[in-house]
């Protein structure tokens, strides 16, 4: 292991939190022809290198990366302050940490949006303050249709209106899905912000007349950006955020393929359900963290 000759601000045994992405040219640690960090020793730029406080440890360190993703959307782009409220559709770990976010910056409401009920008892006992399961699409039913329906039943569900103190100030959509696309641009306030974090059809049918008529700020969100990485290692170190809940499974390096056919499936082979899974390094313990 080694340090450049002009890196001053790191060392040989630091322990740092990795952001792996080449932000010149957009190049990610598992952009082809290159197969991703999992290897024992990376090369890594020393600005893309944050060390960790002593409080934190080294897989909270390797949780950083996606926490950084919900700083971004949630405090970068969606601007969330103290007694705001939000919305977050998809209990997913990047959804978890939204709404992680949003909890250390002191929202009011936390409304969690998710199709499988276990996630959402899971989201509710984690961060949200709210959890609604989606109504079923009825056959012949289309999309936009469906969207509506099922954002006019969880106004009614859950109190929420246009505007006031009731009103949804922001909305992220982690899940991707279109219906999930749909339903966020009803349930946002007039003048609210809705950011779209989650990738899927990247063709998608929205409803513009909502977008104009109650002048929402509709924003993509892309990984994470400057500052991002120290705000995520502050809140951990303050105790704001706590990432110990959402690692699930722990992997030794040579049950990576194991650990990969988990996420995939959503479980374990004993049939737990995964929300993070966690690979450790060559020669550590899966019992080290």
């Amino acid at each position: 292991m080694v340090v450049g000759s002009d890196v001053k601000h790191l060392k040989v045994g630091d322990r740092v939190a990795m952001e792996p992405g080449a932000t010149c040219n957009i190049v990610f640690a598992a952009t082809p022809p290159y197969d991703g960090t999992l290897a024992r020793y990376y090369s890594l730029p020393a600005d893309l290198a944050f060390p960790l406080p002593e409080n934190v440890s080294l897989e909270d360190g390797a949780m950083i990366e996606p926490l950084s993703v919900g700083v971004h959307s949630v405090a970068t782009l969606g601007g969330l302050r103290a007694n705001q409220s939000i919305v977050v559709f998809g209990c997913g770990p990047v959804g978890l940490l939204c709404m992680a976010v949003a909890k250390a910056l002191g929202a009011a409401r936390i409304i969690a949006v998710d199709i499988n009920p276990a996630r959402l008892e899971f989201a509710k006992g984690y961060a949200a303050t709210d959890a609604y399961l989606p109504l079923n699409l009825k056959e012949g039913e289309n999309r936009p249709a469906y969207s509506r329906r099922n954002a006019d039943k969880m106004k009614k569900d859950l109190g929420i209106e246009d505007r006031g103190s009731k009103s949804i100030d922001l909305v992220i959509d982690a899940s991707g899905a279109e219906v999930s696309i749909q339903t966020a641009f009803y349930i946002a306030k007039s003048g609210g912000v809705v950011v779209q974090v989650g990738m899927g059809n990247p063709n998608v049918t929205i409803d513009i007349g909502q977008l104009m008529t109650k002048e929402l700020n509709y924003k993509g969100s892309f990984r994470y950006g400057p500052g991002s990485y120290p705000l995520a290692i502050a809140l951990v170190a303050q105790g704001k955020i706590n990432l110990k809940p959402l690692v699930t499974h722990r992997y030794a390096f040579k049950d990576a393929i194991t650990a990969f056919h988990a996420t995939r499936a959503g479980k374990s082979q004993d049939g737990k359900g995964v929300i993070k899974a966690i690979i450790s390094g060559p020669d550590v313990s899966p019992d080290a963290s």
